[in-house]
């Protein structure tokens, strides 16, 4: 992987009101939260432009790489959204206490489909977290297929002391990675799990030292393009499929999965 997918000028695009720099190298995506100022804190702009990506995400891409600029991988949400004012142009929290149900409702949902693609079978998502990653910061990191931590990496659930819930798709891979009870303590104590205890609590696959990031991530990155595409997104289909099928419904996903990749793999043979 080309350092340029990490941090470089491969083919790029900026998105300064969103925050964010989205770079596209061969076969993997590269989208930086770029407000380094701001500690990369999130906006409706950045949960907007998220979701834009991953609609208009070219078809050759099939690794995408989630990082932060600077020394922090996102604090959060940014602090304007609880004013009553707001942040100019997209409005406040506040504002939206006021609106009806629906449009509420519909406006999360949007915020949401930044995040919830991240998931598709098609690619392998990775966050590369270093500093900060909190409330939002800590959503979009779970909302990856994969974790990759630098050593002064902290994680930290921080709605519930905000009075507020996760609502960026969060709590589902957080309760299923952790379980139950550390995940509610995690939550509702609203401290900060540091880069070690989340290697040993499954939140994270490896952890480095903070100048091996970008290395342990292009090595990562390389590694899962060496696999074949297709074997890959069935595989990664059948993964996420098989917490909710009993052992039977699974071995039938198997059986249909591989069929479709042995015909594949045959055809015109």
């Amino acid at each position: 992987m080309a350092e340029a997918a990490i941090g470089g000028s491969a083919e790029k695009v900026s998105h300064e009101e969103a925050g964010l720099r989205f770079e596209v190298d061969g076969e993997i995506a590269t989208i930086t939260l770029d407000r380094p100022e701001k500690r990369n804190a999130q906006t409706f702009a950045t949960w907007s432009e998220l979701a834009r990506i991953g609609d208009t995400l070219p078809q050759q891409v099939r690794v995408v790489v989630v990082r932060g600029e600077g020394p922090s991988f996102s604090a959060g949400i940014d602090l304007r959204l609880l004013a009553p004012e707001g942040i100019p142009g997209q409005g406040s929290l506040a504002t939206l206490a006021t609106a009806e149900d629906p449009i509420f409702e519909q406006r999360i949902a949007q915020a949401q489909q930044g995040f919830l693609w991240l998931r598709r079978p098609d690619i392998v998502s990775v966050a590369a977290v270093n500093g900060h990653a909190i409330g939002a910061g800590f959503q979009l990191a779970l909302a990856c297929d994969l974790r990759i931590l630098a050593e002064d990496a902290t994680l930290c659930m921080r709605e519930p002391a905000l009075g507020l819930v996760p609502d960026l798709t969060g709590t589902k891979p957080l309760a299923d990675l952790v379980g139950l009870p550390r995940a509610l303590e995690i939550c509702l104590t609203a401290r900060a799990v540091g880069a070690r205890e989340a290697l040993a609590l499954g939140l994270a696959e490896l952890v480095v030292a903070p100048h091996e990031l970008t290395r342990a991530v292009q090595d990562l990155a390389a590694a899962l393009l060496s696999v074949d595409r297709g074997a890959a997104t069935a595989t990664k289909r059948l993964l996420q499929g098989a917490r909710e099928r009993t052992l039977e419904e699974q071995a039938a996903a198997e059986r249909q999965e591989q069929i479709a990749r042995v015909r594949a793999l045959f055809a015109g043979s």
